[in-house]
């Protein structure tokens, strides 16, 4: 068995003291897939507390946004939404061209908005971490590590608690149809409160998630999971620990040694996660209605219908589809008006 199908990279931090209590591979280079999004909304917070734009800023849908391929909303060019609502539908839905949109919006262009990124992942520390784009989709040079993925975590929660909302949201709705939150611990997990979820081949089933009891704050970071049901489980796991292990003696996460030179390459778990023989696993990983079966004695049934906040298109924009790629359909000062619904309230 080969080294990628052993690695599962892994850990769990207390967000006020840093304290590791499991960590497992954590300098293991890895495709982030939609985690990448996480780094998306820190260089968007980041923009708007310096005043660079704001929740009711128009995020206009381009020609080069709507091109990118699903996970999308499916928009045409020149139709707006506002900042706030673009911001759900990435955390939420994950949605491709909403990260492009933003990108466009904060960056100028997508370039430029990934290479301020890149510029904050070093400010931060991620020193094994580089972003090509904004939304995740496999593409050579884009990677991250299990420690950089929590120091991004915890760095989120510290520094932008008041932006804390949109990751511990259930759903949203746009009018006409709802969207649930593909993390599967919101709502189901006691005290979750977010973060992401992400999946391409050559990375599995990714997971950074986070939840509060009685006033302390656990980050957990799963890697290479094998189905949507195994990483909330793992993670379920590893919050369930990091809420409950005091850490007496464990070390923070800046004093864990770097790992060696074996972790050079990027892992690429293609052949293990998107084969015939791992796809009927999962198919069977699904009751008898197509949910997922979740195993973690953790995580609880959700017998309601999920919160849900609205995120959709501004008025009057639904019609302006494919003026002038879209660039020039819409003014910051045309959606200055418009009511922006605050994220759901972190229970």
């Amino acid at each position: 068995m080969s080294a990628d199908v052993l690695a599962n990279p892994r850990l769990v931090v207390d967000v006020k003291t840093l304290k590791v209590v499991e960590h497992q591979d954590v300098d293991r280079k890895w495709y982030p897939a939609s985690l990448t999004k996480l780094m998306t909304a820190y260089t968007v917070f980041r923009a708007l507390r310096a005043g660079q734009v704001s929740l009711t800023t128009p995020v206009v849908m381009t020609k080069n946004a709507a091109a990118e391929p699903p996970s999308k909303m499916f928009y045409k060019p020149g139709q707006a939404l506002t900042l706030d609502s673009a911001l759900k539908i990435l955390l939420v839905k994950s949605a491709n061209d909403i990260a492009v949109a933003i990108s466009e919006t904060v960056g100028g262009s997508e370039e430029g908005f990934v290479a301020r990124m890149n510029a904050e992942a070093q400010r931060l520390g991620m020193r094994n971490s580089r972003f090509v784009n904004p939304h995740g989709l496999p593409k050579l040079g884009q990677y991250t590590t299990a420690r950089d993925l929590a120091i991004l975590a915890v760095t989120l929660k510290r520094e932008f608690p008041e932006y804390a909302g949109y990751f511990a949201l259930e759903g949203f709705t746009t009018g006409k149809k709802i969207y649930p939150n593909y993390n599967l611990l919101i709502g189901r997990f006691d005290g979750a409160d977010g973060m992401k979820t992400g999946f391409i081949c050559a990375s599995g089933f990714n997971q950074v998630s986070s939840a509060t009891r009685n006033g302390r704050s656990v980050v957990s970071v799963v890697l290479g999971a094998d189905s949507l049901g195994g990483r909330a489980d793992e993670s379920a796991r590893l919050l369930q620990e990091g809420l409950t292990d005091p850490g007496t003696n464990a070390p923070q996460l800046m004093q864990l040694p770097p790992e060696g030179a074996e972790f050079a390459d990027v892992a690429d778990i293609s052949k293990q996660i998107c084969s015939k023989e791992a796809a009927k696993v999962r198919s069977e990983g699904r009751d008898e209605v197509g949910r997922q079966k979740l195993l973690s004695p953790y995580i609880h049934e959700m017998t309601r219908e999920p919160n849900v906040v609205f995120a959709g298109l501004i008025p009057g924009t639904e019609k302006v589809a494919g003026k002038a790629d879209g660039k020039q359909a819409m003014s910051q000062g045309d959606a200055g008006n418009i009511p922006v619904p605050l994220p759901r309230p972190v229970n």
